[in-house]
């Protein structure tokens, strides 16, 4: 993979269709654009924690709207730092995929199913308008395109989201939509107006390079306030999949091949102990993982109220009836939704079914080994 994939900017009006860049322009100015755009859209949201922090110095008050505005911008750069080294790690050619034959309207049926809370808190009505179509793709880069489209729809939609997959007449290849309106219904018809920025922010970046990097083929048009977003599947499972080498195919989930493969996947950490969330974080560290500590149960209640993260990681004293009715209430909307118990003594990992067990357990003296693993190993399951 060559840096000069990376930045590089679609047509902002009608309909594009987006590929690595193949011209002479210097590789150099892409990623000076690119670092220019990863900077303001840190510095954007840390001014305003900032100077949300400093108004809590002088005053020593905040109301709970400030303390969630501030949470909402920290998080904010801390979401552009994640897709930052997401963005790195495609351009320095590091991503080895694992191609495997998945129902596409499946897997995304699962990512819409997971992202309820958040649609809902966030007022967006999504609609889905799925028919079976079978492709070869890497799983995990497919669950992480996935969830980036539906990151850089919300950020721009209005009212709601439709999702449609169909099969091409010729070729037969699976082509799956997403349209939006950008702007309000009663504004719409204001073609004059330019395409909203957030539009070409690094979200759509990061989508646009898994796309790349996984072969498929882009189409973006802006028209009358709505967007369209069509991503094109070359390898599309027909009765001519033969074309596609066996050799290149995966019955299932290779673990040791996804070492990275669910970066900026999320992780809610129930801990009330610091020794143990330090012993989490450092176990976690080098995963690409978007991680978040709570320190009881009901916090994490709390937290999973607007949005559920991939998985969330346990220690056992947390155990009781509290948390076995979060998790009735979490797996009747997602119900492969992953657990993992932190067990204070032992050495090994259980994975989730096994001996009886509802949820995969970790043993404390083997996290730093063994937590890796089982979170990749259990969050590949819903792929």
């Amino acid at each position: 993979m060559d840096m000069s994939d990376i930045g590089r900017t679609p047509a902002a009006q009608g309909v594009a269709r987006t590929q690595p860049a193949d011209d002479k322009s210097p590789s150099s100015e892409r990623w000076t654009a690119l670092v220019a755009q990863i900077g303001v859209e840190i510095a954007g949201p840390l001014t305003a924690a900032l100077e949300r922090i400093n108004s809590l110095t002088s005053t020593g008050n905040i109301d709970r709207k400030g303390l969630r505005a501030l949470r909402e911008e920290v998080e904010s750069a801390r979401r552009v730092g994640m897709i930052g080294q997401q963005l790195t790690r495609f351009a320095s050619g590091r991503v080895r995929q694992s191609h495997e034959r998945l129902q596409l309207a499946d897997v995304l049926s699962g990512v819409l199913a997971h992202r309820g809370r958040e649609t809902q808190a966030r007022g967006i009505v999504l609609k889905p308008e799925l028919k079976p179509a079978e492709v070869v793709v890497d799983a995990s880069l497919l669950f992480s395109l996935l969830n980036s489209t539906l990151d850089w729809a919300l950020a721009g939609a209005h009212s709601q989201i439709v999702f449609s997959i169909e099969i091409k007449a010729w070729p037969t290849n699976a082509r799956l939509a997403c349209r939006f309106a950008h702007r309000p219904l009663d504004e719409a018809a204001d073609v004059a107006s330019a395409t909203p920025s957030g539009l070409d922010s690094l979200t759509w970046r990061l989508l646009e390079q898994t796309a790349w990097t996984m072969g498929l083929l882009i189409e973006r048009g802006e028209e009358a306030g709505f967007t369209t977003l069509v991503l094109e599947f070359p390898r599309t499972a027909t009765d001519e999949v033969e074309a596609v080498s066996a050799l290149e195919l995966n019955d299932g989930f290779s673990v040791s091949s996804h070492s990275q493969g669910l970066a900026g996947s999320h992780v809610l950490v129930v801990a009330s102990r610091r020794d143990m969330r330090l012993q989490i974080r450092d176990a976690l560290r080098d995963m690409s993982l978007i991680v978040d500590f709570v320190g009881t149960v009901d916090e994490a209640a709390a937290f999973c109220r607007d949005g559920l993260p991939h998985a969330i990681v346990v220690e056992a004293i947390q155990s009781g009836e509290r948390l076995a009715a979060l998790r009735e209430e979490i797996l009747a909307e997602v119900p492969d939704f992953v657990f993992i118990e932190i067990v204070e003594e032992g050495n090994a990992f259980e994975m989730s079914g096994f001996a009886g067990s509802a949820m995969a357990k970790v043993g404390r003296d083997v996290l730093a080994t063994s937590l890796p693993s089982a979170l990749l190993f259990e969050l590949s399951k819903g792929l």
